[in-house]
C-alpha cells in the first residue's frame, strides 16, 4: 500500500495528511503544537503509525508552514514547499476553478490569487496579527467564551458594533470600550468578526484582484463568524471545502507523489522515540554573522541551515 506523507507545521497547529495512490486522505490531523514544533511533530507520527496497517509503505514525505525546514530536516523529507504552493495545490484539487484563497492561521494570514489553477499572485502579513487565531484565541479567553463558540455567538446578533480593525492593540481596546458601555456580547463578537474581516481585505489583501470562487482555509474558516463576516464584506458566496483545516499538508503531499519518487528519504516512524534537538550559533567567518541553526538526533548533527554563503549547509550528511 504505497502512501504518500504532508506535514504542515505552523505557529500553532500542526497538520498531517496521508494519502494513497489514488489522491484519497486515508488519514488527517489537526493539533495544537503547544510552542514545540519538534515534540508536535513525534506526536503526530506515533498517531498517524497507530491508525494505519503495517504494510502501509511511505513513498513521500512533504513538508510545509512556517517550520518547513525544521519539520523536513528531522522527518528526512523530500519535498520542502512554501505554503503558497502548497495551499493552491490542494485546493485545486477540489476545486479546479478557484480564483481566489483567504487563508488565516494562528499567526499569520494570506491571500492567493489563481488564474488556471496557478498561483499568480499573492500576500502575506508582515508586522500585525489583527484577525488571526492567536488574536481570536485571546479575545474568547478575556471575554471567558469558548473559541468553539466564538462564531456560533457572533450569528446570533442582529446589531453588529462597530469595532475598530486597525491593528491588534486599538482592536482590543475598542472591544473593551465598548463592553463597559453596556453592548451585547454578541454584537462585540460579531463587530470584532466584522472589524476583522475589513483588517484584512484592507491590509493584506489590498489592492490585489479578488475574484469568485473564493475559498476560505485555514482554523480560523471554522468560525462561522468570520464566513458570514467575509460573505459581508465581499458581497460573495464564500466556499470552505472539506479539509479546510489540512489544506496544505494535503497540497503538499500531492506535490510530492508527483515527484514519483522510487523510494523515500523518510527516516521512519522510530523518529518519534528519538532525542531531537536544534540549536544554534553565529557564524564569524565575515561581517554578516549568520545565526546558523544545527539540528541533532540522538546527539549526532543531521543538518545545519541559515548561512548565506553555505559554509556550513554545505557540510549536511
Amino acid at each position: 500500500m504505497k502512501n504518500y506523507l504532508g506535514i504542515d507545521v505552523g505557529s500553532l497547529t500542526c497538520k498531517f495528511v496521508l494519502i494513497n495512490e489514488k489522491n484519497e486522505i486515508t488519514f488527517s490531523s489537526y493539533f495544537r503544537t503547544e510552542g514545540n514544533p519538534i515534540q508536535s511533530v513525534q506526536k503526530g507520527l506515533r498517531e498517524l503509525k497507530s491508525q494505519i496497517s503495517k504494510n502501509t509503505e511511505i513513498m513521500g514525505v512533504g513538508t510545509t508552514g512556517s517550520a518547513r525546514y525544521l519539520s523536513g530536516v528531522i522527518t528526512g523529507a523530500d519535498l520542502i514547499k512554501n505554503e503558497i504552493t502548497a495551499h493552491a495545490k490542494g485546493t485545486t484539487f477540489f476545486i479546479p476553478d478557484v480564483r481566489t484563497i483567504i487563508e488565516i492561521g494562528g499567526q499569520d494570514s494570506k491571500i492567493i490569487i489563481l488564474e488556471n489553477g496557478v498561483a499568480v499572485d499573492f500576500a502575506m502579513n508582515l508586522l500585525c496579527a489583527a484577525g488571526t487565531g492567536s488574536f481570536l484565541d485571546a479575545q474568547a479567553f478575556r471575554m471567558d467564551i469558548p473559541i468553539e463558540r466564538f462564531g456560533e455567538l457572533a450569528l446570533k446578533s442582529e446589531n453588529p458594533t462597530t469595532i475598530s480593525s486597525r491593528c491588534t492593540i486599538f482592536a482590543e481596546s475598542d472591544m473593551i470600550h465598548k463592553q463597559q458601555v453596556g453592548h451585547k456580547t454578541e454584537d462585540i463578537v460579531a463587530g470584532l468578526c466584522e472589524g476583522l474581516a475589513r483588517n484584512f481585505l484592507s491590509n493584506v489583501a489590498k489592492g490585489k484582484d479578488i475574484k469568485p470562487p473564493i475559498v476560505f482555509l485555514g482554523g480560523v474558516s471554522e468560525n462561522v463568524g468570520m464566513r458570514k463576516a467575509f460573505k459581508g464584506a465581499l458581497n460573495q458566496k464564500i466556499i470552505v471545502p472539506q479539509y479546510n483545516t489540512v489544506m496544505g499538508a494535503f497540497g503538499v503531499a500531492l506535490l510530492v507523489k508527483k515527484l514519483g519518487l522510487p523510494k523515500s528519504k523518510f527516516f521512519g516512524f522510530e523518529i518519534s522515540d528519538k532525542d531531537i534537538r536544534c540549536t544554534s550559533f553565529i557564524c564569524k567567518g565575515c561581517p554578516n554573522q549568520c545565526e546558523v541553526i544545527e539540528a541533532r538526533i540522538d546527539g549526532k548533527v543531521i543538518a545545519r541551515w541559515g548561512d548565506r554563503c553555505g559554509k556550513w549547509s554545505n557540510l549536511n550528511p
